[in-house]
């Protein structure tokens, strides 16, 4: 499997438009800030991107991120712009004529950021084998990904890598392919769907419980979409599966418990959080609008108290108190079949 994704991203696939489905390039409004950035990648990086969308989570000022099939480049160079000269950013990847376009315009992209030495740098290794690479534990403060995991024939082994190597408090950030059933062995075997990142993606339920397994207790999802599939070829084959565009955050916080309890505590978000004046999304259920009392459950006090995003909220309640489960916990289809979401802003949990 590993052979057969190097040929297809590495000698098959030329450019974005020579992709069949649109799973691995399901791009979303971007922002100003992240369209200037974008802008200051060089050309033949961003000719040779695949990935969907861009995976950027807030407060990046001075992190070190690890980036898991990095590609040509075009997140980790979006991204060595936000962590800043004091940050760093590391990108892995198994295919060699990839590797060979990000890491020939390290220095190209030093000097447009005005470094005065290069923040990023890229390996070649397997994303569920990071163990190879020397990378020591809790090195990293954020791990993303894009359309990449699914491309793994490991992915327990890539969850259980990306938890060791994150620092207490840290989070996986990232965008993948997930299927509302299990994909069956011979559509999985097939060279083409899996390279289209459709036939290597998870069963949704089945991801939940390795992350959890891994060690990530509560994963949050954060965005979906539905995938369409505007192939002839592809969709008679593989047309009977639902596929979703997904984007989880996974923290590491230990603390965290299975399901969401109430304690009785909330937060206040202060309006401080860069390209977040008003509001701030920690996931699609949780969108806490400045000023405001939010309710939370305990689980997710832990995701913004006992990580980077603490100094920007204020914090109401302790854990002397246990209410029960948090209203709104469900344990149905996470996604929406139609790609509707809900911006209502009201407290709840995934």
């Amino acid at each position: 499997m590993h052979d057969d994704v190097k040929d297809y991203y590495g000698k098959v696939l030329q450019h974005s438009d020579d992709l069949k489905t649109n799973a691995c390039c399901t791009d979303t409004h971007m922002p100003k800030h992240v369209k200037k950035a974008l802008s200051q990648v060089h050309d033949e990086v961003m000719s040779r991107y695949y990935g969907c969308g861009l995976i950027a989570p807030a407060l990046l000022e001075g992190t070190r991120i690890l980036d898991l099939g990095s590609g040509s480049g075009r997140d980790c160079y979006v991204l060595s712009q936000w962590v800043g000269e004091e940050g760093s950013v590391l990108g892995v990847d198994m295919t060699e004529e990839q590797l060979e376009v990000a890491q020939k315009h390290v220095d190209y992209h030093a000097e447009k950021f005005g470094y005065e030495k290069p923040n990023t740098e890229f390996r070649l290794g397997y994303i569920e084998r990071l163990n190879e690479l020397d990378l020591p534990d809790n090195s990293f403060d954020i791990i993303v990904s894009n359309c990449v995991i699914n491309l793994s024939p490991d992915k327990e082994a890539v969850l259980s890598e990306a938890y060791r190597l994150l620092k207490p408090g840290g989070e996986v950030y990232f965008s993948d392919v997930y299927a509302d059933r299990r994909v069956p062995q011979e559509l999985v075997n097939d060279p083409v769907l899996y390279g289209e990142c459709l036939s290597g993606a998870l069963y949704w339920n089945d991801f939940m419980n390795l992350a959890k397994k891994a060690g990530f207790i509560d994963p949050r999802l954060v965005e979906d979409d539905v995938i369409t599939i505007e192939n002839e070829e592809v969709q008679e084959k593989i047309g009977h599966i639902n596929f979703f565009s997904a984007t989880y955050r996974l923290f590491k916080l230990p603390e965290l418990e299975s399901h969401c309890e109430d304690y009785g505590q909330a937060v206040i978000y202060k309006g401080t959080v860069p390209h977040h004046p008003n509001e701030f999304w920690l996931d699609k259920h949780h969108a806490i609008q400045k000023g405001k009392v939010f309710p939370v459950c305990g689980n997710t006090y832990r995701m913004l108290h006992d990580t980077r995003f603490n100094e920007h909220f204020e914090f109401i309640g302790n854990w002397d108190t246990h209410y029960g489960i948090f209203d709104g916990c469900g344990t149905s289809l996470p996604f929406d079949l139609w790609g509707s979401t809900d911006d209502s802003g009201d407290g709840g949990c995934c």
